[in-house]
């Protein structure tokens, strides 16, 4: 990094003399011990002069010899701590002041936000060595953290980043703290969560009476909160655990009648849960770890890791076991490893009487509400989810649930981007005017932005649900206190019905809202995150289950021309009816009833959707497609993926999102080598008008294909995995037409479906060979949780809001 002389700066003093120099460092440069770094640096180079934090990010004053100047400008970020992230370092000489020694001066809040505040992060090694150690002060203390590690953005309440402005500011340090809070040379310096198990945080154990859950949970009597929470969960009970950015419900992974009673009583079907491990080597005989996943695994953000399960586990002497009803179903296991003291904790440390060595650890929440971080609204709504609640005193400034990825062609995928990510910006190729984006209804994550700059929320949730709307305002104003943007311009989806479009239009106060096509967004998303300029148009594929088309259709099998300023609808799924909306979402088979019907194929009762539907309901589908009877036409892929995993007998009824399009992946996962044909998709000129396409691909000679199978006796992997193939072919025959009408060679994958990584590297494999430049997510998902980032850019060149 280079020191930026400003603009009209005058030198002091002769080079041989000593000089001053004004230093504004940039970044995620507070609350990751960056002033005590530049206090040590200085120090060491015999420089004087003072270290603050503003609004602006870390300024240093400091003076002495031009060469120790210029090594502490080298070093300022060569040598910067672990978490932090310097961006800009700009420097101006000024006059000399005559210091006699360095210091921290307070924090200066005036002025705009402009620096960034760091991510929460997982216990460091040192913090871990003092949590293990009998000798230490901070032996086995829940809330232990440092300049390196702990809690950040779930405590911040305003900018500058100091104790005063974190939920931390009600906890007075203690003599011993408060020393190494103003020791230069301690790790703890100037380390704002700071604490210890004399002036911290206190734990405190909840227990509900099983005879009477409706009245509010009593203190349990033990001395040790810790101890007795594990030996309630090796006893079989569900914990509600306060965590960084909110509870998490517990129980023992390996605990079959415990599993089964939180999927029950959370209601979440066959939805798969997250495992929390100690070690990686305790799950390595259940999955496949490469290194990327390790190292995901076990470095400072410890998101939850989607792992491919072991073919065939072959679990060493005394390994732990995991029910099966952890993740029935599922081609992987979301596994993380510990990131708070408190987890290590229950996992127990050397030692320790035994208990559970494998934990569910899931979101502390009611299906389709936000994750609970209020400890009175935890008793409340978990009420008849938990059997006690391990709760403490600290509060969470803002709800922040556990980030979800998985390694894809050797490169981070995200599913969901939150804690230990958010918020920290992802830099953006088209400079904006402040703005806001709301994201989408599912998977609801919202942008600001400005400049070369775009902050993602943490995951807000799906916004069908009031108590997510409240989360989103109050998640909202506070990105806008943490960020200083304050948006002149706001963009939304053009779905009339969605919740999170409505809320910008009430809140627009005079400011210009743009509504952005749901598929352009996301192959702006993916376009921007790359880093394309202005004049860069790619071939967009957008396959998802739902977007509101400019036909007033549903969209989800698209293939655009796009750039930041338009597109041109190229390719299309043909439309099917879509018979009952959201009934037919949650029952694929209604779904393959459709296709079949739209690709003249009888419901021949040896077809395993016609088989699932009730014959009174079937009765009454087939009215309502004979009459058109509240069917919406949709080319989604997503539904594609749901006809045909209940056509293969895979899923007919789905308890979760992409359920059924899951465990189709799961069954091709599993197919050898097909010394069959495969399958191949229709293509014919489309229609014309406004929102026709150049090309529409016919399904019916798949489906065709798939029923001739069924009834030969083909496998029901090896029909899936040619299902995979015969998608990704389709791909890759459109993009060839795209590049020969259109002359374009940069492809962008994007969309829900784009999360199958069966099909996403397969058809990324295909273009390549194809000499085509592959675009896939590396820094938002693919699915609506990236959805605002494309709308922040779309929006900013509509509204002719960009920076020139």
């Amino acid at each position: 990094m280079t020191i930026r002389q400003a603009e009209g700066s005058t030198a002091t003093a002769p080079p041989t003399a000593a000089a001053r120099r004004r230093i504004t460092v940039r970044g995620v440069v507070q609350g990751v011990g960056f002033r005590p770094f530049v206090h040590t640096l200085a120090t060491e180079l015999g420089l004087t002069g003072h270290v603050t934090n503003t609004g602006e990010g870390v300024v240093a004053e400091v003076e002495g010899a031009p060469a120790a100047l210029a090594r502490f400008g080298e070093r300022l970020s060569g040598e910067a701590p672990p978490l932090a992230v310097v961006e800009t370092v700009d420097g101006q000489d000024i006059a000399l002041a005559g210091d006699t020694g360095f210091r921290i001066l307070p924090s200066r809040a005036h002025g705009p936000s402009r620096t960034l505040v760091a991510p929460d992060a997982a216990t460091c090694a040192a913090c871990l060595a003092e949590l293990t150690d009998p000798a230490d002060r901070r032996h086995r203390h829940p809330f232990l953290s440092c300049t390196h590690c702990g809690p950040r953005f779930t405590i911040v309440t305003a900018i500058p980043y100091d104790r005063a402005l974190t939920t931390m500011d009600r906890f007075p340090m203690c003599p011993r703290c408060a020393r190494e809070y103003a020791d230069p040379g301690d790790r703890r310096f100037h380390a704002q969560p700071i604490a210890c198990h004399d002036c911290g945080p206190r734990l405190r154990l909840l227990t509900a009476d099983p005879a009477d859950r409706t009245r509010p949970p009593l203190p349990a009597p033990g001395a040790d909160p810790v101890a007795d929470t594990r030996r309630l969960l090796a006893e079989g009970a569900i914990v509600a655990v306060k965590g960084l950015g909110g509870y998490h419900l517990v129980c023992d992974a390996s605990d079959d009648t415990a599993v089964a009673l939180l999927r029950h009583r959370k209601a979440r079907g066959d939805k798969p849960f997250a495992l929390m491990a100690r070690h990686v080597d305790q799950v390595a005989h259940l999955v496949r770890i490469g290194a990327e996943e390790r190292a995901l695994l076990t470095g400072p953000v410890r998101p939850i890791v989607l792992l491919r399960r072991a073919p065939h586990p072959h679990p060493a002497p005394g390994a732990p076991t995991l029910s099966d009803a952890v993740a029935p179903g599922s081609p992987d296991l979301g596994v993380m490893l510990p990131y708070t003291p408190l987890h290590h904790l229950l996992l127990g440390l050397p030692g320790d009487p035994p208990g559970p060595r494998l934990l569910v650890m899931t979101s502390g929440n009611v299906a389709g509400e936000p994750i609970v971080t209020d400890d009175e609204e935890a008793v409340r709504r978990l009420a008849h989810l938990a059997d006690a609640w391990l709760t403490h005193d600290r509060p969470i400034r803002i709800p922040c649930d556990d980030s979800v990825v998985r390694i894809s062609d050797g490169e981070p995928l995200f599913v969901r981007r939150s804690r230990g990510y958010a918020p920290f910006p992802v830099p953006l190729p088209v400079p904006v005017r402040p703005a806001l984006a709301t994201g989408g209804d599912l998977k609801n994550v919202f942008c600001l932005a400005e400049g070369h700059r775009a902050w993602l929320s943490a995951h807000i949730g799906d916004m069908d649900d009031v108590a997510t709307q409240f989360a989103f305002e109050r998640a909202e104003e506070h990105l806008e206190t943490v960020t200083g943007v304050r948006p002149q311009i706001l963009a939304a989806d053009r779905h009339p019905g969605y919740r999170s479009g409505r809320w910008a239009q009430c809140h627009t106060d005079g400011r210009p809202l743009v509504r952005v096509q749901h598929h352009h967004a996301h192959i702006a998303a993916a376009m921007a995150e790359h880093g394309l300029r202005d004049g860069h148009p790619v071939i967009g594929v957008a396959f998802d289950g739902t977007g509101y088309g400019d036909d007033h259709t549903i969209w989800g099998g698209e293939i655009l021309l796009a750039d930041y300023d338009g597109y041109r609808r190229f390719g299309q799924l043909a439309y099917v009816p879509l018979p009952g909306g959201d009934a037919t979402v949650r029952r694929p088979y209604r779904m393959a009833l459709a296709h079949l019907r739209a690709a003249g194929i009888d419901w021949a009762a040896d077809l395993p959707p016609v088989a699932a539907c009730p014959p009174d309901e079937r009765r009454l589908l087939a009215r309502q497609l004979e009459r058109d009877l509240n069917c919406v036409p949709t080319s989604s892929m997503g539904r594609l993926f749901d006809a045909v995993s209940s056509l293969a007998g895979v899923c007919h009824r789905a308890g979760y999102e992409a359920q059924a399009a899951i465990a189709l992946e799961a069954a091709a996962l599993t197919a050898g080598e097909d010394p069959g044909p495969g399958y191949t998709f229709a293509l014919r000129a489309g229609q014309t008008g406004p929102a026709a396409a150049d090309l529409v691909a016919d399904p019916a000679p798949v489906l065709t294909a798939v029923v001739e199978d069924l009834r030969a006796g083909t496998a029901v992997p090896l029909i899936a995995a040619r299902f995979h193939s015969a998608v990704a072919d389709l791909v890759r025959r459109c993009c060839a037409s795209a590049r020969e009408r259109a002359g374009l060679t940069t492809v962008a994958l994007t969309g829900g479906v784009f999360a199958n990584t069966l099909l996403a590297e397969t058809t990324a494999r295909l273009l390549r060979e194809d000499g085509f430049t592959v675009l896939r997510h590396r820094r938002v998902p693919p699915n609506d949780g990236g959805l605002a980032l494309g709308q922040i850019v779309v929006a900013a060149r509509t509204a002719g809001a960009a920076v020139r």
